[in-house]
């Protein structure tokens, strides 16, 4: 049951260095390929969990949003690996290119989303899912037609974000399950405030976490989580052709069956980039007190910070984050994705 008067936790403005971490550690999967191929080597090593009819949960973004995943890439997926799998989605809680079930849908086709079946998942409705061991609820409002899978997916653009600071596998699965007018208002809005966006800081993220537990609760296990660190602008996918330049080079993939661990790592390796190439997105992240996601995370029993990181790109060899990204060179440069129709139309 939720705690009456519930008081948010403290610290989401101060990352905790790994070293300064306890507890257990889970397996981390990371490849610095950035491709059809090193999307599928690294969903081989975690997709055995994944069983009957399976959801896949991804941003599919604003109309012509030039961040958000490769197209190419999830069609090779789903077409080698996922062949009978639905994308699913809710629509938005703010009013632009995806607020409403039919501009959702003509927003899925402008943005080339049209090779597998997509599910607005809230398009006729909510179901409600419990939150065990929640403060803040009893019940998280979801899509309607999401508890008809047995299995997730999180196929997350890891990125910025206006709220949450950054936006993981945590924020695409507790946001992006939430339905567009009743759970996602719960996370973003205090009851009765006339204020759309009047909830921040640490009560943002430990609502948002909630709402991610009650979900992978409900899959019971049969859910995994890829990360993709490509086109990181501090701003969402939500913010479509109006985020900011991306100036944060791109990283790799990373996979993990556990969601705090994979989340964790990415912050990790933006934290050690070289010669302060994540300056950006950690000003983003400590300003808007996004680590309280992990530690909450961590609280409610959904994972471990720690864990060993396995490159696949060398023999599975055991690696740091520090070493992960040892090569990167500073500031960000397009690949060739990056053609889509909203690259640079507001710049």
């Amino acid at each position: 049951m939720s705690i009456q008067n519930p008081v948010p936790g403290t610290g989401g403005d101060r990352y905790v260095p790994y070293e300064e971490r306890t507890g257990d550690s889970s397996v981390v999967f990371f490849t610095r390929d950035l491709s059809e191929a090193g999307l599928l080597k690294i969903y081989d090593r975690v997709s055995s969990v994944l069983t009957g009819r399976v959801a896949v949960k991804l941003h599919t973004g604003e109309a012509q949003g030039p961040n958000i995943l490769p197209r190419p890439w999830v069609k090779e997926l789903l077409a080698s690996r996922l062949p009978d799998a639905t994308i699913i989605e809710t629509n938005t809680y703010y009013e632009g290119t995806r607020y409403t079930t039919e501009d959702h849908i003509k927003t899925l086709e402008v943005n080339g989303w049209t090779f597998c079946p997509v599910d607005i998942t809230d398009a006729e409705g909510v179901a409600e899912l419990p939150v065990n061991g929640g403060k803040w609820f009893d019940v998280m409002h979801v899509g309607k037609t999401l508890p008809e899978y047995d299995s997730l997916l999180a196929l997350t653009h890891f990125k910025g974000h206006v709220r949450g600071g950054f936006g993981g596998s945590n924020k695409n699965i507790g946001i992006g399950c939430a339905d567009g007018r009743i759970g996602k208002k719960e996370i973003h809005t205090i009851e009765g405030s006339d204020v759309q966006w009047s909830i921040g800081n640490e009560e943002f993220m430990e609502r948002m976490t909630e709402s991610t537990k009650a979900i992978l609760d409900h899959f019971g296990g049969h859910a995994c989580f890829i990360n993709t660190m490509r086109n990181m602008s501090v701003d969402c996918d939500c913010d479509g052709v109006q985020a900011e330049p991306v100036v944060t080079p791109d990283v790799g993939i990373l996979a993990s069956l556990d969601i705090l661990a994979v989340d964790a790592a990415c912050v990790d390796l933006i934290y050690n980039l070289p010669e302060n190439g994540g300056k950006a997105l950690i000003e983003r992240m400590e300003s808007r007190h996004a680590m309280r996601q992990q530690s909450y995370m961590k609280e409610l029993g959904m994972g471990n910070d720690r864990y060993t990181l396995v490159d696949l790109d060398n023999d599975d060899a055991v690696i740091t984050a520090a070493e992960a990204v040892r090569d990167v060179k500073p500031g960000w440069e397009p690949d060739r994705f990056n053609t889509f129709w909203g690259r640079n139309r507001h710049r």
